[in-house]
This record gives structure tokens, sequence and C-alpha cells, in this order.
């Protein structure tokens, strides 16, 4: 993973954390356990870098409550 895109992967798990008021490091464990991180974010990086940073909160919750990691 290069730079920019850890640097997005954090961005993704801090503002997800931040949204639902838990701690990043809950919030990287969830995405984490349903391969959200290497599954989802790190290889739509080039697409999902160029949205709002309330579109892709929004989409992440909704994709975490989608695999099961969120009620």
């Amino acid at each position: 993973m290069d730079f920019k895109t850890l640097s997005f992967t954090i961005f993704c798990v801090g503002n997800v954390a931040t949204y639902l008021g838990k701690s990043a490091k809950e919030i990287y464990h969830k995405m984490q356990d349903a391969d959200i991180i290497d599954g989802y974010i790190v290889p739509c990086y080039d697409v999902l870098h160029t949205f709002s940073k309330e579109y892709i909160v929004e989409d992440l919750v909704s994709f975490m409550q989608e695999k099961g990691v969120l009620q």
C-alpha cells in the first residue's frame, strides 16, 4: 500500500469513527474483520477519493451495515 492509499484509509477510518461516535481502533477492527479495507477501500481508492467526505462516510457506514458489522 502506498502512502496516498494509507492516508486515505486512515481518513476513512477516522471519519467513520467520528460519525459513529466510536474509537478509530474499534472501527478499524470492524472494517478489517469484514474485509472492507483490503477488499473495498484500497482497491477502489482511485474512485472513492474523488467523492466528498460525507459521501464516503455514508457509503462506508452503509457497507458496514450490509456486511453485518454495524446494527
